[in-house]
């Protein structure tokens, strides 16, 4: 029953792939790394990502993009997308990698969250958006560590319980060649996406993030992004409030492994 929904689920992720592609080259007229992201997104979380895509993003009639991703839920639900892009496709490279080596589940998930890291914060957060984040690496890199760590954290709070426990009772997730594998991951990406939002509502609410894009051909970037109101103090309760949930999901997912 399991492999009849996934290969359902599968089919159904290739055809919101393939519309969101066509859309976003035909249609929406969003920045270049929110077109990779919204891709990378629907093709890890399928018909939910697509879901989100119509609703926060897809421009509904010709011209009315600005106006339609203004509200702060749709601008969270852009800097949830950008990042979980870039965390979501390093944590499933290193678990592709790793499945080919026999290593104790909490080395694997140490290594994957390190990866999922370094992909959101030097790759999708400081190299794709450094013109908009003081037009030089090393500026991106300094005002974006906090903000993606912080999202990291409550995406990995909601992944790790995922693929732990799913993992250890389905020994056909271990490899990248089955779709349990896809299927585990999927169902990881999605709930760590929705457990990651409020943290991304609140960081786009205080100028800390940015959110969805409006680019359009001749014209000047159309950005939404609030001025910074929060402090360093605020900054640093979050995290710990992030580094909280992280600790969570690990309890979950070590109670879940062992049920």
């Amino acid at each position: 029953m399991l492999t009849g929904i996934l290969v359902a689920w599968a089919l159904l992720t290739l055809l919101s792939l393939v519309f969101v592609i066509y859309d976003l080259k035909k249609n929406t007229p969003e920045a270049g790394v929110m077109k990779v992201g919204w891709a990378l997104v629907v093709l890890y979380t399928g018909p939910v990502g697509l879901f989100f895509y119509f609703m926060t993003c897809r421009e509904p009639m010709p011209g009315t993009h600005e106006k339609f991703i203004d509200s702060l839920w749709k601008q969270a639900t852009g800097s949830e997308v950008h990042c979980l892009a870039g965390d979501a496709t390093g944590i499933i490279i290193m678990a592709i990698f790793l499945s080919f080596y026999e290593i104790p589940r909490p080395i694997e998930m140490f290594f994957e969250y390190v990866a999922g890291f370094v992909s959101g914060f030097l790759i999708f957060q400081a190299l794709f958006m450094k013109k908009m984040m003081g037009g030089t690496y090393m500026k991106a890199l300094k005002s974006s560590f906090y903000p993606e760590w912080l999202s990291m954290n409550y995406i990995m709070a909601g992944m790790i319980p995922v693929m732990v426990i799913w993992g250890e009772h389905d020994p056909l997730a271990k490899s990248p060649g089955s779709l349990h594998f896809w299927g585990m991951m999927s169902l990881a990406t999605i709930i760590g996406g929705f457990i990651a939002y409020p943290i991304n509502k609140w960081l786009v609410s205080k100028g800390l993030k940015h959110g969805m894009m409006t680019v359009r051909k001749g014209e000047k970037m159309h950005m939404h992004h609030a001025e910074v109101t929060t402090s360093q103090r605020q900054v640093k309760k979050a995290l710990i409030g992030s580094l909280i949930a992280l600790a969570i999901g690990i309890v979950i997912a070590i109670i879940g492994a062992y049920l």
